[in-house]
């Protein structure tokens, strides 16, 4: 595929998308989600620690919260609690800390859209799965130091991270492609991928291309499913644009896939370049968004579920990513 083939096609399909316009009907959320009863309280966990903070206040802080000290702070390599509590003490003072707490405590004033949010797709993944525990809820500041930790009993959301794009406060370690995710409209659709870990199971062992495919197609296909209204951008991370021209191109993608009889490779460099974070796919064209390998993987598994009239539970138990590609019958449309 040349660069100028994939980039005319990109451009065909946006104007053809722009004159027909999206969709004006509403997407609501199946019933059956929303009879299941689910409360989400989040705790503001950077109003304790940056609001007048002394050496007793962090003390009854670290005694009242174990689970979130343990998980926010249980990595940070220090000797012993004396050495933990100088250093947050020392960070949590600083000026530079303090001003970004502050413009964070300014934008989320309120969380209630995000509670309701969680609300709504821990409902989703219970209805599917009635063993899942819902988790505590954090938030907190730091200092762009973790953007999300999420576990089995906790979830801890780093607001910092999750400021407007054009705020003067950014992580400035990251490459834009990776800092363009980085919005609310992102968030929730990030954590119900992280949390569908939980339940996608995988053949350890297959170490091969097409493997890494569908992990990825099966994580991105529960979160839609749980987030049946979240456009696909969202939940993929990618731009609308790179979505729409994903799809223009697919029999070409497909085509790059077969010719080079890549589903069975299994060298890591050559994997990564399909599958790793990447602002694009250049063995493809510079015109092909990064992670095309996963948006693939998802296409798969769409058709692998749909064809073989699956719940998502027994997807998410079906190891064989072989067994998966053999019977979705998958082909571009």
């Amino acid at each position: 595929m040349t660069r100028s083939a994939y980039g005319l096609s990109l451009g065909f399909v946006f104007l053809v998308f722009s004159s027909c316009g999206n969709s004006n009907e509403p997407c609501t959320l199946p019933d059956s989600y929303l009879e299941i009863p689910v409360e989400v309280r989040l705790h503001r966990m950077e109003q304790l620690f940056f609001e007048d903070l002394t050496e007793e206040k962090l003390t009854e802080h670290l005694e009242n919260y174990p689970e979130f000290s343990s998980a926010m702070f249980g990595n940070m390599g220090f000797e012993n609690e004396a050495q933990l509590k100088t250093e947050l003490l020392l960070i949590h003072s600083d000026s530079g800390m303090q001003e970004l707490y502050e413009e964070v405590a300014i934008h989320f004033d309120t969380v209630a859209e995000i509670e309701e949010s969680l609300e709504d797709a821990f409902r989703g993944i219970l209805f599917h799965f009635p063993e899942f525990k819902v988790p505590e809820v954090y938030t907190f500041v730091t200092g762009f130091g973790t953007d999300l930790i999420v576990e089995e009993d906790i979830i801890i959301i780093g607001l910092d991270y999750f400021l407007p794009e054009d705020h003067r406060f950014q992580p400035l370690e990251l490459p834009q492609y990776i800092v363009k995710r980085y919005t609310e409209e992102h968030l929730i659709p990030t954590i119900v991928t992280a949390i569908s870990s939980q339940f996608n199971q995988t053949d350890l062992g297959d170490r091969t291309l097409l493997a890494e495919m569908i992990f990825y197609g099966k994580a991105y296909h529960f979160a839609k499913t749980i987030l049946p209204c979240t456009p696909d951008e969202y939940i993929i991370g990618y731009e609308k644009k790179e979505v729409i021209g994903s799809y223009a191109n697919e029999e070409m993608i497909w085509g790059h896939f077969i010719e080079n009889e890549l589903l069975y490779e299994t060298n890591a460099f050559e994997i990564r370049r399909y599958v790793g974070e990447a602002p694009f796919t250049d063995v493809i064209s510079p015109d092909a968004p990064g992670r095309i390998g996963r948006w693939l993987g998802w296409n798969i598994v769409d058709d692998y579920r749909n064809n073989n009239n699956l719940s998502l539970s027994e997807l998410m138990q079906q190891q064989d990513a072989r067994e998966i590609f053999k019977l979705s019958g998958y082909k571009p449309r």
